[in-house]
């Protein structure tokens, strides 16, 4: 009696255990999401996300409505029937439970057992899906093998749940290859037999394994190159639009770098929107900086300004927190949303140059692409970097700090200590010099106004002659931003030039979709072959289309100092020159530069040796580099070709004069006009080479 006692309890245990599953329903705050399902005797099973955490998972058995068994030997699943406990309404979906039918799990000794006799046989089920229980798969071992086949092949021999293991161990070893060798595992992958099996797998599980497995394995199949537009991709977007509420700290960050690497789509939109309103609404419970800047990077630029603000408070709030490495990617995570912080950007460019040495290239070279899309502009910032790249020159690749120019030139930055490194470099190693580089290198050097001092001629004969090497296979625009690029920078090299005012590449220029700028480069080319005095070039009228008049910006206050300061009829305004110059307001005076002379006593006077023509020009920061104390290229060739023509030049800064009282800014002008000092040209080259 105690013995079938004993067996009866046992069996009982084992019974209670198949009994189905309590569910706890949540409110779901967000519409589109189905109510929360949690699952209080899941066993998550072999994860990476678990191996992380150093649990060991116990043997999990799977019911289905209908058993799918599969027969070792067999190509095929082969279903079954099953006894009336092990039908639970799953949904025909898989359905992870626990079973201890294995004699470790057993109260009553082994050998007590074998000794035992019921009063009911086993059924032909039972003893079937007891030979055929799975092995519950590991990942780690799955992930050690060296071909994704290997692991297609382990999920052929033996499929067990979850089927989120096989695709991470697949991205694992994936991200170990090379580019050319992982193409090719791609390749097997896809025709694999046991490949279209395991995603219809993947499909089924979606809804019923854990969150993060759900996450890890969309982001797997994600980065393994499988199409966006497929069923599996779009199953399982919509699986977690589903189950979105479910999503941790953890799952938050995971969703979060799925969106950033996916393309946009109906259901990738759909899941953003429900990320804006699951974070709007969790954002002051992320604990962790990686989390927080993971978020901010996979919201988008068009989201809600409002929660680009929420976003940035809690940086501000955690900011004492942050390491250098938090710091570098701030940038990246502000630009990602478009939402320029000065607050925030200027303490972590403290952080990023306190702890420079080391630093990654790659890092610095981010970190500037994100302050050219946010419009930040920080001095202090760009010259710890280009120090810190002119010290450790050596160790660069010209093309790395050729990459870091182009960036400086787009924030406007000029380095003299680091460009006259470079241009050295180029003197030296000419063989670097490709095509694409030649144009790079030549609209830097020009747009920052950047020549000066003895190398600055043996760089431009260098640049010249890797141009003329190029003649024969480079566009008709590559040519002309090249030589406009000399011509900005005074100097003229024969064959580029040559070549370029032929008539082929002129008609083809005028042709070409940006016929407007390639019409304003060719009048700069023009116009230096004629005021530059180039002795080594015939003179050569091109006949060009006329642009549309470029728009006027008004300078009232700069009209109202000047009739203020000098009365009416003695300067002109908004005076249009040959060679299609513009000045924004002329005045003549005596050839000492002591009297104005009104318009109508200059008129009469015959000899241009006794008048001084004064042009005074206002101009924005962006004719400035950085520092606001160098002119850029176009505005010194301007300068030079106005010194040409027999104008003195007068800069009068439009943000600067927008700040002063009238009575300072007469003071100001008066200084300028009767002062006997030249403006500063910043290094303008006034003698032409060729």
């Amino acid at each position: 009696m105690s013995n079938r006692a004993g067996s009866f309890l046992w069996n009982l245990r084992q019974f209670s255990a198949l009994s189905p599953t309590s569910r706890t329903v949540r409110p779901n705050p967000l519409g589109f999401c189905r109510p929360e399902i949690v699952y209080s005797n899941w066993s998550p099973g072999n994860h990476p996300s678990n191996d992380f955490a150093g649990k060991t998972q116990s043997p999990i058995r799977y019911l289905f409505q209908d058993a799918s068994v599969f027969k070792p030997g067999d190509d095929v699943f082969q279903t079954k029937g099953t006894s009336p406990v092990t039908a639970l309404p799953v949904n025909r979906l898989f359905c992870p439970r626990r079973l201890s039918f294995d004699s470790e799990h057993s109260p009553v000794p082994e050998d007590g057992l074998k000794k035992m006799h019921f009063d009911h046989e086993a059924s032909d089920e039972d003893v079937l899906t007891r030979e055929t229980k799975p092995t519950p798969v590991n990942f780690k071992k799955l992930s050690q093998g060296n071909s994704l086949s290997d692991v297609l092949d382990a999920f052929a021999n033996a499929p067990s749940f979850p089927s989120s293991n096989y695709f991470s161990a697949m991205w694992t070893i994936a991200k170990r290859m090379s580019d050319d060798q992982r193409r090719f595992e791609k390749q097997l992958m896809f025709s694999h037999p046991a490949f279209t099996q395991l995603c219809e797998h993947m499909m089924r599980e979606a809804k019923i394994m854990f969150c993060d497995h759900l996450l890890f394995s969309l982001y797997a199949v994600v980065r393994l190159g499988i199409p966006q537009n497929t069923l599996l991709v779009q199953t399982l977007l919509r699986v977690v639009q589903e189950r979105i509420n479910e999503c941790d700290e953890k799952c938050l960050s995971v969703l979060s770098i799925i969106l950033e690497v996916m393309e946009p789509c109906k259901n990738v939109d759909v899941l953003r929107s429900g990320l804006r309103i699951l974070v709007d609404q969790q954002i002051w419970k992320i604990e962790r900086v990686f989390t927080l800047q993971a978020v901010m990077k996979s919201i988008g630029k068009d989201a809600p300004i409002s929660l680009k603000k929420k976003l940035e408070m809690k940086a501000l709030r955690e900011l004492h927190r942050f390491s250098v490495l938090n710091s570098q990617r701030m940038f990246e995570a502000l630009a990602a949303m478009d939402h320029r912080s000065d607050v925030l950007l200027d303490e972590c460019s403290k952080m990023v140059i306190g702890n420079i040495n080391g630093c990654p290239l790659k890092i610095l070279i981010n970190i500037l692409q994100s302050c050219r899309d946010l419009r930040y502009r920080n001095l202090y910032l760009f010259k710890g970097i280009a120090d810190y790249v002119a010290t450790t020159f050596d160790v660069w690749k010209l093309r790395q700090v050729l990459f870091v120019l182009i960036l400086f030139e787009n924030l406007a930055f000029r380095h003299t200590d680091l460009m006259d490194l470079f241009m050295k470099k180029v003197v030296d190693e000419r063989g670097f010099l490709n095509m694409k580089s030649i144009v790079s290198i030549l609209h830097v050097y020009a747009s920052l106004n950047h020549l000066h001092g003895g190398p600055a001629r043996e760089f431009l004969d260098a640049m010249g002659a890797a141009l003329t090497g190029y003649l024969h296979h480079i566009s008709s625009e590559n040519l002309l931003n090249a030589v406009c690029s000399f011509c900005l920078m005074n100097h003229f090299p024969l064959a580029p030039i040559n070549q370029l005012l032929q008539k082929d590449i002129i008609d083809d220029l005028l042709m070409s979709d940006k016929k407007e700028r390639n019409v304003y480069k060719l009048q700069i080319l023009a116009a230096c072959l004629k005021l530059d005095d180039v002795p080594c070039h015939k003179a050569v009228d091109l006949v060009l289309p006329s642009l549309p008049p470029a728009p006027l910006y008004p300078n009232a206050k700069v009209a109202e100092v000047l009739s203020s300061l000098l009365g009416e009829g003695y300067f002109l305004e908004n005076v249009q020159l040959p060679h299609n110059h513009h000045i924004d307001f002329e005045i003549r005076m005596d050839s000492n530069r002591s009297e104005v002379l009104p318009l109508s006593d200059a008129n009469v006077v015959t000899s241009a040796t006794d008048i001084q023509r004064v042009a005074v020009l206002c101009v924005p920061r962006s004719t400035y580099c950085l520092d606001l104390t160098h002119p850029r290229g176009f505005l010194a060739m301007k300068m030079r070709h106005l010194k040409v023509m027999g104008f003195h030049v007068i800069l009068v800064n439009n943000w600067e004069m927008e700040k002063l009282e009238m009575k300072e800014a007469v003071t100001f002008l008066k200084s300028q006009i009767y002062s006997t000092e030249n403006p500063p040209t910043a290094d303008v080259n006034f003698q032409s080479t060729c």
